[in-house]
């Protein structure tokens, strides 16, 4: 049976955090993941997810500002880059999640490469001994205009660049759906460096049962590839969350 994570940076935004994971538990989630979690007590996060059993699958690097999505290929943002990936280990490592998604930011060219291989090198060798993975995740051109990380390709040559063994692909089924095409042919290009693995309803990004993307049988293909870990449910609900779940049943 497929099993589901909550992104909490879209899902039930209008609970704090700690209620939000509980609202995620009685909704029958297996799991949990947010965007920016800074601002609420680490200790409040984790005795939430203690009291729940949820997993806290992953949270992002700091964006950087309103409108940006991070800081980490940004040749003049150095040293802001490596404090957001500190913070993000640091909190990540508190409240006992799984993974760090390194936001790359609005750049291109080799001097952005130069400095999200730099920035990614870093974030490794700080997460390595806690047994953290980091993830990289290419962006739709739509909703993440000049963002650095485009397709799965690219994304794909980047892990292969860092050479590091805890660095994976978060592989967004509407990123790449907006973007690149086929989401199966893709997955299974990608599949041996993706870490974790979202969706969306395809192209308002509104829940998986609406758009033009069929997630019965993407989910069952998911399966069918050895894919046992809980996908991402990283949506826009269009209202309250708790009526717009009426797909975790019919797609599990």
């Amino acid at each position: 049976m497929t099993r589901f994570s909550a992104n909490l940076g879209f899902l039930w935004t209008e609970l704090s955090l700690v209620e939000a994971i509980h609202a995620a538990h009685a909704a029958g989630f297996d799991a949990v993941e947010c965007h920016w979690p800074y601002s609420v007590s680490a200790e409040a996060v984790l005795a939430a997810l203690t009291e729940t059993g949820l997993p806290m699958l992953g949270l992002n690097t700091e964006r950087g500002g309103d409108g940006m999505f991070g800081l980490c290929a940004l040749p003049d943002k150095v040293e802001d880059a490596r404090q957001s990936i500190d913070q993000a280990i640091e909190t990540a490592a508190a409240i006992s999640a799984n993974a760090v998604h390194v936001m790359a930011g609005a750049s291109n060219g080799s001097a952005a490469e130069a400095c999200f291989l730099a920035s990614l090198e870093y974030a490794c060798v700080k997460a390595q001994p806690l047994g953290l993975t980091v993830l990289i995740e290419p962006l739709n051109a739509y909703d993440a205009p000049g963002y650095f990380l485009g397709n799965q390709a690219q994304a794909c040559a980047i892990v292969e660049k860092v050479g590091a063994e805890n660095l994976k692909v978060m592989f967004d089924c509407y990123h790449v759906a907006r973007t690149e095409g086929d989401v199966l042919a893709t997955l299974k290009d990608t599949l041996p460096v993706v870490g974790h693995i979202q969706f969306a309803g395809v192209p308002d990004r509104g829940d998986p049962a609406t758009g033009t993307v069929n997630y019965r049988d993407i989910f069952a293909e998911i399966a069918a590839m050895g894919w046992d870990q809980p996908l991402g449910a990283e949506y826009k609900p269009g209202g309250p969350t708790e009526r717009s779940l009426g797909w975790m049943q019919s797609l599990r």
